[in-house]
């Protein structure tokens, strides 16, 4: 069994005595892992640092082992390493696609949405928008995308504020009611309309976070969800305060 295929390092971790065990997101094959020979060595180390861009060779006797990688490096992303908001938001990515894809399952949407997004790391004033847009489209690759079209009460598409908990729908400042704080917020750039200030970012991914953590999370079995997320959330908002 052998395939070629590029993709987005994840981790690593040791194995055995030189080598170590690569988790790549693969544009055509999704989450993989393989061994990788000599992956300690001092030259193959800064071309394993998770973000890189990697071009692979996958070979193993049989499908289900875990077979062996060889490598061509394509890009590095290490220049983020020494920007703190970058690195941040690096690890929230390449944590959550550990945490949410199963291993082999091709998502070459997903995949199409994630490559870019790298690519836009060090940009710190348009990144967290785009990371943003990214969680949405997590969460809509893997079942839980919110539908934001029209308000779940009255099928109204003007004044659409909250976000339904419950439904993933949205609801208007009509329709809310008496439930109105019992609703998530609604920003327009959730939404993808009108300006992202950076304190509208945070209301959505405050909104995002929650469908992560509540609904994506129990339905995986895994629970909490990577600290990195909120770490990169945190950083992010502490960056904005006045």
């Amino acid at each position: 069994m052998d395939w070629r295929d590029q993709g987005i390092v994840l981790s690593t971790r040791k194995h055995g005595e030189t080598s170590v065990i690569l988790d790549m997101f693969t544009a055509e094959h999704g989450r993989h892992a393989g061994v990788v020979r000599g992956g300690i060595s001092r030259k193959m180390t800064p071309i394993l640092q998770p973000g890189g861009q990697l071009d692979v060779a996958w070979r193993a006797r049989l499908e289900d082992h875990i077979g062996a990688y060889t490598v061509e490096p394509l890009r590095s992303r290490a220049a983020v390493l020494s920007d703190r908001m970058a690195l941040a938001g690096l690890n929230a990515v390449t944590a959550l696609l550990t945490f949410c894809l199963p291993e082999r399952e091709p998502h070459p949407r997903l995949y199409a949405r994630t490559e870019p997004l790298m690519d836009l790391l060090g940009q710190n004033e348009i990144w967290p928008l785009a990371y943003l847009r990214w969680e949405l489209a997590l969460l809509e690759e893997l079942g839980f995308g919110l539908d934001l079209t029209s308000c779940a009460v009255t099928g109204t598409t003007e004044r659409l504020v909250y976000v339904s908990p419950k439904s993933g729908r949205a609801v208007s400042a009509l329709g809310a009611g008496e439930w109105a704080d019992r609703l998530l917020p609604l920003p327009d750039c959730l939404r993808g309309a009108g300006e992202a200030p950076d304190t509208q970012v945070i209301l959505a991914l405050k909104t995002t976070g929650y469908f992560l953590k509540e609904k994506l999370a129990p339905e995986l079995g895994h629970k909490p969800l990577p600290e990195a997320r909120d770490r990169f959330v945190d950083l992010f908002s502490r960056r904005s305060q006045p």
